[in-house]
């Protein structure tokens, strides 16, 4: 194997590990969104605090998809 595919694999596990980790990260907040949805369902603050969750949760399933091509996991 040339430092070229080495470089070439290294990049695709680092790729890939953080695809790993944005999976995780969407799992994790989609749970606590949902705890706070059955917790706080009559709160006014209830908006205030799931509105960033979600849009977190987006952007990391856009930068999941961006992985998703680029490793051709779909």
């Amino acid at each position: 194997m040339d430092v070229s595919e080495l470089n070439s694999l290294k990049s695709e596990n680092k790729k890939l590990r953080n695809y790993i980790s944005l999976v995780y990260a969407e799992i994790e907040l989609s749970q606590r969104l949902y705890e706070i949805k059955q917790n706080f369902a009559d709160s006014p603050d209830s908006k205030r605090i799931i509105v960033p969750i979600v849009d977190r949760i987006s952007k990391i399933k856009l930068e999941k998809q961006v992985l998703e091509n680029e490793l051709k996991l779909v």
